[in-house]
């Protein structure tokens, strides 16, 4: 019986095992879709506990906490509840999460970042809480040290078009810290019209570009100046939610008079609606692709789905789902549109729906070309995919219709600085999967092939397809 995260976990053939030990432990990571703050990174923020390191915004962990059955002040905070408190209702959930890839994530960052090596549990929990608040306490441990020992590159956050991205520029200042901190344009309060946020947050876009918004032009001409900001800066990278994928074909002026109506404060219908996404969404596209960035498109999430804890807590609080709406057809339609113009950026499709994974690897397939390998990518699992199951899928997906050996590679889509042990978890499994199939005699047993594939997945593939300015040219890790 193998031991519990010992050096071959997830490796389970001697192809596998050189492949990771000689080629992707050691590679660079690039995250080029996160949601850690810039502030934070420029403060070299520091962490009093594990707990505020571990529990204080992470979702994921909330979820399973509750369904152990701890109660929400345990899980969230509350009045009396100390941040041990907290830690302990973890240590306690921790043996319930065999099987969940947070099991392994936090068995895999104590050991990396605190070399801890104990199994997490109510009995371990106190010694654990003494040994790991001792080092973060200390020098070393602070955001930006984390993102450095971590080999990371790039860091791409997950900005707001009215954002003044000043912690980005106070960053590139920094001497002496060499991973590139960059934005992405996120400008999805723009497009959702029937809520809440759209008049306000048009009138916050009017003040920062400085004039006023007044129609559907002066609101286009607002998005372009921020996309020339956020490329100013360094950004290169757009990302959207798209719960749901709207296409509906309209015209700029049917665009323009929903926007009117929208901004008079009227609910427009969902056909309304949808043709507004699709040319705003179209035009976008089109200033994407005359800068060279990337466009992301995060699909199927269904979200804030337990109304009285969406009052209480807000979003991004762990009460979402996975949405099933039909996407073949919305995609097509998007996609197309920007390929009839001319118009069609770099862009990467990632649904929530592990059921999509099919479907959009082989949507990809009708739109590559122009000699850039991958233009269109599968998006890597993420979230509720963002297992060894999930993870598993969505390679074998890409790898039966299209190919794997062009695929950018995994992200941490993560709030947290120890967040990084899950490129390890990543490539680990990627290792094995082509591994077991040199194994078998389903790839060939040439080892500097399947080595500059995996490379490539891990690291070089990302380097080469964003065009980030400030990023080290592609590396081998070969021994």
């Amino acid at each position: 019986m193998k031991s519990f995260l010992d050096e071959h976990f997830l490796l389970h053939n001697e192809t596998a095992v050189k492949l990771y030990e000689q080629y992707a432990k050691d590679m660079p990571i690039m995250d080029y879709h996160c949601h850690l703050s810039p502030q934070e990174i420029y403060e070299n923020k520091t962490f009093g506990n594990l707990t505020e390191a571990w529990l204080y915004g992470d979702h994921y962990k909330w979820r399973l906490m509750r369904a152990n059955g701890v109660e929400e002040k345990y899980v969230t905070g509350g009045e009396g509840v100390t941040d041990y408190d907290r830690f302990l209702a973890y240590a306690k959930t921790v043996p319930m999460m065999i099987g969940n890839p947070l099991y392994a994530w936090s068995h895999l960052e104590l050991q990396r970042y605190f070399d801890v090596h104990e199994v997490l549990n109510e009995k371990s929990a106190p010694a654990i809480w003494e040994k790991v608040n001792a080092q973060l306490t200390g020098e070393g441990f602070g955001a930006r040290d984390l993102i450095t020992k971590s080999n990371v590159t790039v860091v791409c956050t997950t900005d707001d078009p009215t954002d003044s991205l000043e912690y980005h520029l106070k960053i590139q200042g920094i001497e002496g810290f060499d991973t590139a901190v960059l934005p992405s344009f996120r400008p999805d309060k723009g497009l959702e019209l029937n809520r809440d946020t759209f008049i306000e947050w048009v009138g916050k876009l009017s003040q920062v570009v400085g004039t006023d918004i007044t129609d559907y032009d002066s609101f286009l001409a607002a998005l372009e100046s921020r996309v020339e900001f956020f490329h100013s800066v360094g950004g290169r990278v757009s990302d959207h939610a798209l719960d749901y994928v709207p296409y509906a074909a309209a015209t700029r002026e049917e665009a323009a008079a929903t926007f009117a109506k929208a901004l008079a404060g009227e609910k427009v219908s969902r056909m309304e609606e949808d043709g507004y996404k699709t040319v705003t969404l179209t035009f976008l596209g089109k200033l994407y692709a005359e800068r060279g960035w990337v466009m992301q498109f995060h699909i199927n999430a269904a979200r804030n789905n337990n109304t009285k804890m969406f009052k209480k807590l807000g979003p991004d609080t762990g009460y979402d789902a996975v949405n099933d709406t039909p996407l073949s057809a919305a995609v097509i339609g998007l996609l197309d549109t920007l390929e009839q113009q001319d118009a069609l950026p770099k862009t990467i499709l990632y649904s929530l729906n592990p059921r999509d994974n099919e479907v959009l690897a082989a949507i990809i397939g009708s739109f590559q070309g122009g000699g850039v390998p991958g233009k269109i990518q599968l998006g890597a699992a993420w979230w509720f995919n963002d297992t060894k199951d999930g993870m598993l899928a969505q390679m074998k997906a890409l790898a039966n219709v299209g190919l794997l050996s062009r695929f950018v590679g995994m992200l941490t889509d993560s709030r947290s600085f120890l967040s990084y042990t899950r490129h390890e978890y990543f490539r680990r499994l990627l290792c094995n999967l082509i591994g077991e199939w040199a194994e078998q005699g389903e790839a060939p047993n040439d080892m500097e092939l399947l080595g500059q594939i995996v490379q490539g997945i891990a690291y070089n593939n990302a380097k080469d397809y964003f065009p980030f300015a400030t990023v080290p040219e592609s590396v081998s890790a070969s021994k």
